[in-house]
């Protein structure tokens, strides 16, 4: 429920710019317009879940040449969590070495980086750790026509501690 609680906000402000539908990318797409990637970071200790402020998710994306033949990645980072966990990250066609003549594959969704050193043990909840394919957008009708991608949310949790108490942790 407290889940709900942080999209709210977002959510509608996107909704006065997300056009009607929902696309899903096809492998050996080509980047012409803006890739945005959002969602929530969280810590999770016990059954709490707590927003992180200044976590960050990293996207990459699988890519091809125009001849179908596997190119270098492009990997971007997101802008550090505000204090709801909330992320954005994107990836213009500007950013990518000759984006004429590049096919995006496949694009995922990673936690890279927790500022709590309390917290910053990534989890694979949500796909978290091995990366959280983007398959569904929607597109955003503003200056910038971007596809929107949604994930996660992303968990951290603190380190583990063995009970020194038992014996080989049995």
């Amino acid at each position: 429920m407290a889940l709900k609680c942080f999209f709210v906000p977002y959510m509608l402000l996107l909704s006065s710019l997300v056009a009607a539908g929902v696309a899903t990318i096809t492998g050996g797409e080509l980047l012409s317009s803006m890739i945005g990637v959002q969602g929530l970071i969280y810590c999770k200790q016990g059954s709490k879940l707590t927003p992180i402020q200044g976590a960050v998710a990293r996207v990459t994306c699988e890519t091809a040449d125009e001849y179908g033949y596997e190119a270098e990645d492009v990997t971007v980072l997101s802008q550090a969590t505000d204090a709801k966990g909330y992320f954005l990250a994107t990836l213009s066609p500007s950013e990518v070495k000759n984006y004429k003549k590049v096919n995006i594959k496949e694009c995922r969704a990673f936690l890279e980086l927790s500022p709590a050193d309390t917290c910053s043990l990534p989890t694979e909840i949500n796909r978290g750790i091995s990366g959280a394919i983007l398959q569904k957008y929607r597109l955003v009708e503003n200056k910038l026509r971007m596809k929107l991608f949604t994930v996660g949310p992303f968990v951290f949790s603190p380190e583990e501690n063995q009970d020194k108490s038992i014996p080989n942790g049995y």
